[in-house]
Order: C-alpha cells, then sequence, then structure tokens
C-alpha cells in the first residue's frame, strides 16, 4: 500500500484543525503542517497530532508556501488539505481503499470532489466539483499563481468518488480581492485563469467599491490585444456593471456591444435589465432580465442566469401590477435556490 504525506500551510486554524487532522487520522502516514504566522493555538493542536510543524515566513504568495510544504514530504504521495476540510467515515475508508487499489498503477494526480462550496459566496458557482488533491511525489509538482495556486505540469490524472467536506468559517472574498489588486499594483500579469477568477471574485464577493478598483485593471484587459475573446467577454462584464454603477450609458453600450461580437452572456443580459428598470422602462427591462433567465448562459455566476434575473422579473411584474406573474417567478427562482 502506498504511504501519503499530507501537507498543509496554516494560519490561526485553531478553530478548523482538531477535525481536519483527527478525519486523516489512520489514513495519512506523516502530516506536515506549515505555519505561515499563526497567533493562537494552531501550531500547538498540530503537534498534538504528531505533525511535524514548520515555518515559512509570509510574502503573499500561497504557491511558494505550499511548494515549501511538498518539499519537505517524504512520502509516496502528497495529499493536500486546507484546515476547513474533512473526510466522513464512509469517504475515509473510500481513501483507504484508494492507497491500495494505486499501489501498482501509474498516477500522478487523483482528483477528489470537493463539496459543501456555495456554504459562502465565492468564486464557485458549484457545490460539488473535482479537484486535484493527491499527488505523486516523485513529479516534483510545482505551484503557480499567487492566489488560487495550482499545479502546474501534464500529469497523468484520475478521478476517484471520494467527498471532501468543505466548512469554511468565514468568506475569503475580500482577502483575495485585495490579493488581486496587489498582485496587479505590483506589475505582476493575471494569467488566464486568474484572469477570469478576478472577474468572478468581483461578482460573487465584491461590493461597489471593488467594482471601481478594478475599473483600470479591466479596462487595460479589454485592450490588450494579448487577451483572449473569453478574456475581452469577462472584462466586459465588470466594466458594464461599473458602467452601471457610474451611470454612463455610454460606456454600458461599449462594453455590450464587445460582449455582444458572439452569443451574450447573462451577466450582460441582467446589467442591461437594471439599466433599463433603473430608467423605469419595465417593458425592456423584462425583455433583459427575460433572456438573462432564459436564452443566455452565463460565464461568470451562475446566480446571474438562475434566481437573480426571475426575481428581477417578479419585481418588473408586481411594479407593473400582475401580482400572479411575480408570484410564478418568485416560486421558479425558489425551486432554482433550493435544488
Amino acid at each position: 500500500m502506498i504511504t501519503v504525506s499530507l501537507c498543509m500551510i496554516v494560519k490561526n486554524e485553531e478553530k478548523n484543525l482538531k477535525k481536519c487532522l483527527e478525519s486523516l487520522k489512520g489514513i495519512v502516514d506523516e502530516m506536515i503542517v506549515v505555519d505561515t504566522g499563526s497567533t493562537d493555538k494552531t501550531v500547538e493542536i498540530a503537534k498534538e497530532f504528531g505533525a511535524k510543524v514548520e515555518y515559512f515566513k509570509w510574502v503573499d504568495d500561497f504557491s511558494k508556501a505550499r511548494n515549501y510544504a511538498f518539499s519537505l514530504a517524504s512520502c509516496d504521495y502528497i495529499y493536500s488539505a486546507d484546515a476547513d476540510e474533512e473526510l466522513d467515515e464512509e469517504n475515509r475508508l473510500r481513501f483507504i481503499q484508494l492507497k491500495k487499489d494505486i499501489e501498482e498503477l501509474d498516477i500522478d494526480i487523483v482528483q477528489m470532489y470537493y463539496t459543501n462550496q456555495l456554504s459562502f459566496r465565492t468564486v464557485y458557482n458549484f457545490d460539488r466539483e473535482l479537484r486535484p488533491k493527491l499527488f505523486k511525489r516523485v513529479r516534483n509538482f510545482v505551484w503557480e499563481d499567487p492566489i488560487h495556486e495550482q499545479v502546474i505540469l501534464d500529469p497523468v490524472v484520475v478521478n476517484s468518488d471520494i467527498e471532501i467536506i468543505h466548512r469554511p468559517s468565514e468568506n475569503h472574498g475580500k482577502r483575495d480581492l485585495e490579493a488581486f489588486r496587489k498582485t496587479v499594483k505590483e506589475g505582476r500579469r493575471l494569467s488566464k485563469r486568474l484572469h477570469g477568477m478576478y472577474a468572478r471574485e468581483l461578482f460573487m464577493a465584491g461590493d461597489d467599491e471593488d467594482f471601481i478598483k478594478a475599473k483600470d485593471f479591466f479596462a487595460g484587459a479589454v485592450l490588450d490585444t494579448e487577451r483572449s475573446l473569453d478574456e475581452i467577454k469577462e472584462a466586459s462584464c465588470v466594466l458594464a456593471h461599473i458602467a452601471i454603477l457610474e451611470k454612463d450609458v455610454a460606456a454600458l453600450l461599449k462594453y455590450t456591444l464587445k460582449d455582444a461580437i458572439t452569443e451574450m452572456s447573462a451577466e450582460m443580459c441582467y446589467e442591461l435589465g437594471d439599466y433599463y428598470f433603473a430608467v423605469d422602462d419595465l417593458d425592456e427591462a423584462i425583455v433583459w432580465y427575460y433572456n438573462a433567465a432564459y436564452e443566455c448562459g452565463s460565464i461568470l455566476d451562475a446566480r446571474r442566469s438562475g434566481v437573480m434575473p426571475r426575481l428581477a422579473l417578479a419585481k418588473c411584474y408586481r411594479k407593473l401590477g400582475n401580482e400572479e406573474q411575480a408570484a410564478d417567478y418568485e416560486r421558479e427562482a425558489g425551486e432554482i435556490e433550493d435544488a
């Protein structure tokens, strides 16, 4: 049976760490916990579980911290975990069986299901999705990107049926948005993946001030000839929302047309609905909210093709005095939210 090193980076996780490590006892063969500056009992808790605790000076780069944690591992595989994750008994047994099953196989990465993601409004649109979690140590995997880090290389990847329960105790959206701004201010270019995650984080966790602070970056992205069409559409959605905030009709038209180069996104249709609702053109607002709900797909925020336009339609019809139609849209929005 293969051996597994648990590698974690932590800071002030005394509320979460015990449950996480308890759920991994008997599965991992060594625990490596890299602390980046805790002032609570995080380190003491890690040591209670026999973890090897090392320290890493925080430099605003998750990838560098994870690379350091990985460098300390000595087992066949590395399991990368965050303190707010845990395994229930069923998935503990699945993990143990996985260790037996892959002993003779040449597998580099095993993906596991990450669940309970929508307990906070974050960059994720789905409550359950596969993520790379178990890595073959000898491949010397390297993490890239200063935030929302991921592993680079072209490995052999398999999917497992193991489900990891994510139990976040706080929303990291504001922290991540600040990290995006810091990265941009330092002149570091955001990869295509991070460009999309910055835009998505704004829609899912940002407030008006966060959008305004992002204006210069996304205005530059629209003009960047090295950005893809997908990135230009993402940037246009952000800039259209800013145009609504600033009541800049010319800018709204400009970025709407950029999105309309291909099939329009639900996000852009929703912004147009908001514009026409604000100027009391309810008939036109209904057209665009309807398109967001039923005719277009979302590219950043699934809520803008689901619950939000339906509630907006209900608001329009109620303002028109059509209570029956408003109630229908509210019921449909509730069904989507409960699904």
